[in-house]
């Protein structure tokens, strides 16, 4: 939509552009539920389980209720709902069986939080404890203990997804292309291995919060933290089976979210304990630790990749397996599951592949939607495995991403053809490469290493990712003229820091030919008086809700020049306007101002027309398909957003120490919308990544407690661990529906950071490390390792050999 349209031209599309919101939250104006208290409100806390399973025997509550100043109490065995997305599986407090440790079993509300906390600490809960199944690969085995016996009575989206019942298996996604094993047959090198990563928590500045009232008339007012107001609305309506009307969800500004936050969360159960409580509004925050085991992270995942490669470097056929660990609770993971099955092979084309992603319930918290949406997790595995393939047949690691990328004529997993406006997955490529010296080391690069007796590696890695969304995805904009010719615009989309709203308020002022001081877009958003959008999730806000602003726009254009046409006498096609008004183009002196039509003109002798001026744009994702479920093919992507990083790092090579010493990053963002906008999320989801590289995730011990659910033992970047230098660039293809030809990138800056510090360690030292986080201690281990990581070249034109022809010919079998 609008991609044509000439740079030159714009006024505001491809300019700096200072965030909307910036003066409301570095002064301390915006406002966060977190900071809200209504008149009466009560005050929530949760008794969470010790154990990772265990039968719930018994739960007493006497000694809490004799606290005073309890208003309310309530348990798993008085709620009979069940809560889900894409699959019903969760209760709203634990009944019969605890599913996880850290899973809420019993609720108290009261006048003042540390009474709430007295009372759940006099709660006494008596349980039987049971084996847990911890790791995916176990819970799929013969005898595994059944996480949810009942899968096959639970409902879900089965357009979509695939539970099989009796097993721990919440979905199976399944890709089939070409022929897999003549592709191996037909291949000179087979290599397989396996890669690993943890479950991390999102951890957003604020934690999730909400306030709910019941109120007379089953009418239920929620003040929440969430990511999506209308998916909230919609969910909470069906669980308590009420009136989408009786339901009224505000969200105002949102100190983060990274997914974590999609869906529906804890609003129902502070909303049952405001039941209780005879409709007194209830406010619940969860505190640090409660984000870590209470509520949801990102799964875990065990990824198996099989390649075959031709003779000149060509990947002929490719078989990938993924173990998503669920956790308790599959409700967001079968989607995760999805996406990274149709996005499994990368930028890459495969002519021949096999996709087998599975869903697998265990005893951990549960998984949900991260930034990235699983690709943070394979692209590690897949990116490690596209350099250490090209090790093996003697090739250098960009050549043999390049000599592989989708190019137009291509056709992805799911049958997709690519075409020119699809993106450049090259250009990203080259311009990463060029940007940190690939293939080089300069003399300041070795200089600065050898002063702490540390070698330079660099690397450079590939990615994509498509919204990971329903085909019938919608949203609508509306834009409202004020009476003095200034317009406000009303979205649910929920900009909690990504920035969209200003890239919003950009679109707006380029049609309407506006400064952006006259355009305004409310950031608090209320389901009784804004117009619907699906979620805040998958990089696809500025694409959908960008196009609907365009359409809002000029369809108040459409209704102002038809009032203009009639004040000016003169024919609609015959009128222009500016940032204040319209006018008749060849008598540029004959004009009507904006405030003049804003709520109807009058003229002179009392007669008015027209009336207030509201433009509507709703836009609804195109061509989209569901996916068959025995082959995967399908259309399920509005559009692909490629990238690359490239990366530079100085390691020593005995301690395994090392410094990231510069990032660059590149994404195919078809136009960018705001320069300084891109640089942000660029930088700050390479930093996001780069926290999961480095240091974050969550450990277990054997009966499944987490060990490290704080910031204590489960850290997260500083300002200390930010590279020494970074660089951002934007490669522009214009996407052909998007808004001036745009595509999103909040999620992909964090794609692939990780496999490309994997690979820098690796030219620089040789480490081979498969499992992520890449601590200095991990690497220090792959250094001191004595055998090979495991025996992953299956077949080679030298037999069995784990190390490139040219450097190890003699060592095959």
């Amino acid at each position: 939509m609008l991609d044509t349209a000439a740079s030159s031209e714009l006024k505001h599309v491809g300019q700096v552009t200072r965030r909307i919101d910036t003066v409301e939250k570095v002064t301390g104006q915006a406002t966060y539920v977190s900071d809200m208290t209504v008149p009466g409100m009560l005050y929530a806390r949760v008794k969470t389980s010790p154990h990772a399973r265990a039968k719930i025997v018994s739960i007493d509550t006497s000694a809490a209720e004799a606290i005073t100043g309890v208003r309310a109490i309530v348990t798993g065995k008085d709620l009979g709902f069940k809560l889900g997305l894409y699959v019903e599986d969760k209760d709203i407090l634990a009944r019969t069986e605890v599913r996880h440790f850290g899973e809420a079993v019993a609720a108290v509300a009261a006048d003042t939080l540390e009474i709430a906390q007295r009372a759940v600490e006099a709660i006494v809960v008596e349980y039987e404890e049971l084996e847990p199944v911890l790791h995916p690969k176990d819970a799929v085995k013969d005898g595994a203990p059944l996480v949810h016996p009942d899968l096959g009575s639970y409902s879900y989206m089965e357009a979509a997804f695939t539970p099989v019942p009796g097993t721990n298996i919440a979905n199976h996604t399944k890709l089939r292309k070409g022929d897999v094993e003549t592709g191996f047959e037909e291949a000179e090198w087979i290599l397989e291995r396996e890669y690993t990563n943890p479950s991390v928590q999102h951890v957003p500045m604020e934690t999730h919060v909400a306030i709910v009232q019941w109120g007379q008339g089953d009418n239920v007012h929620i003040w929440s933290s969430a990511q999506s107001p209308y998916t909230l609305r919609n969910l909470f309506a069906i669980t308590f089976k009420l009136p989408h009307r009786n339901v009224r969800v505000e969200v105002p500004y949102v100190g983060g979210g990274f997914g974590g936050k999609a869906g529906i969360g804890i609003e129902p159960l502070v909303a049952v304990l405001s039941r209780a409580a005879k409709g007194r509004p209830v406010k619940f925050t969860a505190t640090r630790e409660e984000e870590f085991s209470l509520l949801p992270c990102r799964s875990q995942l065990t990824y198996n990749i099989k390649t075959g490669v031709s003779k000149d470097g060509h990947i002929v056929a490719q078989q990938m397996t993924m173990w998503w660990d669920a956790g308790a609770y599959a409700d967001y993971a079968v989607n995760v599951t999805r996406a990274s099955g149709y996005s499994a092979a990368g930028p890459y084309e495969i002519p021949n592949a096999t996709v087998d992603a599975y869903t697998v319930y265990t005893n951990k918290p549960f998984g949900t939607a991260y930034r990235g949406f699983g690709h943070v997790e394979f692209f590690w595995g897949l990116e490690r495995h596209m350099d250490l393939v090209a090790e093996a047949i003697g090739m250098d690691p960009l050549e043999f991403r390049l000599k592989n990328t989708l190019k137009p004529g291509a056709k992805t997993l799911t049958g997709e053809v690519i075409t020119e406006h699809t993106g450049n997955i090259d250009a990203c490529l080259k311009k990463a490469a060029e940007m940190v010296g690939y293939g080089t080391v300069t003399e300041e690069e070795r200089a600065r290493a050898a002063a702490s007796g540390k070698e330079i590696g660099k690397a450079v890695v590939g990615l994509h990712k498509a919204p990971a969304m329903p085909p019938f995805t919608a949203t609508t904009v509306i834009v409202k003229m004020n009476e003095d010719g200034t317009v406000t615009a009303n979205l649910t989309l929920i900009d909690y820091g990504q920035g969209t709203y200003t890239a919003v308020a950009q679109m707006i002022a380029e049609r309407l030919r506006m400064p952006m001081e006259k355009v305004k877009v409310a950031f608090e958003s209320d389901t009784d008086r804004d117009p619907y959008d699906w979620q805040t999730v998958a990089s696809k806000g500025l694409l959908l809700s960008g196009n609907a602003a365009i359409l809002a726009a000029d369809d108040l254009l459409e209704k102002a020049y038809g009032d203009a046409a009639q004040v000016l006498r003169a024919n609609t096609r015959d009128l222009d306007h500016d940032g204040d008004g319209i006018f008749v183009r060849h008598h540029p002196e004959s004009r009507v101002e904006f405030r003049q039509l804003a709520i109807g003109y009058a003229f002179p002798n009392g007669n008015s027309i027209g009336g207030p001026l509201v433009g509507v744009g709703r836009y609804i994702a195109q061509g989209l398909t569901h996916l068959n479920k025995e082959t995967g093919e399908g259309l399920p992507a509005i559009d692909w957003t490629y990238g690359a990083h490239g990366m530079i790092v100085a390691v020593h090579p005995r301690t395994g120490e090392y410094d990231v010493l510069k990032v660059a990053s590149v994404f195919d963002a078809g136009r960018v919308i705001n320069p300084d906008a891109f640089r942000g999320q660029a930088i700050g989801g390479m930093v996001q990544g780069l926290g999961t590289a480095t240091v974050e995730g969550y450990i277990y011990d054997r009966k499944g407690h987490l060990l490290n659910p704080s910031f204590t033992d489960n850290k997260i970047p500083t300002a200390k661990d930010i590279p020494m230098e970074v660089e951002t660039f934007g490669v522009e293809t214009p996407q052909v529906d998007g808004p001036y030809g745009a595509r999103g990138i909040a999620e992909h800056s964090m794609i692939s950071v990780a496999a490309a510090l994997g690979n820098a360690i690796q030219h620089a030292t040789g480490a081979e490390v498969t499992h992520m986080p890449l601590r200095s201690e991990d690497v220090w281990r792959a250094l001191n390792r004595k055998e090979a990581v495991n025996n992953w070249i299956t077949k080679s034109p030298y037999g069995s050999c784990r190390s490139a022809p040219e450097i190890l010919k003699n060592d095959c079998d």
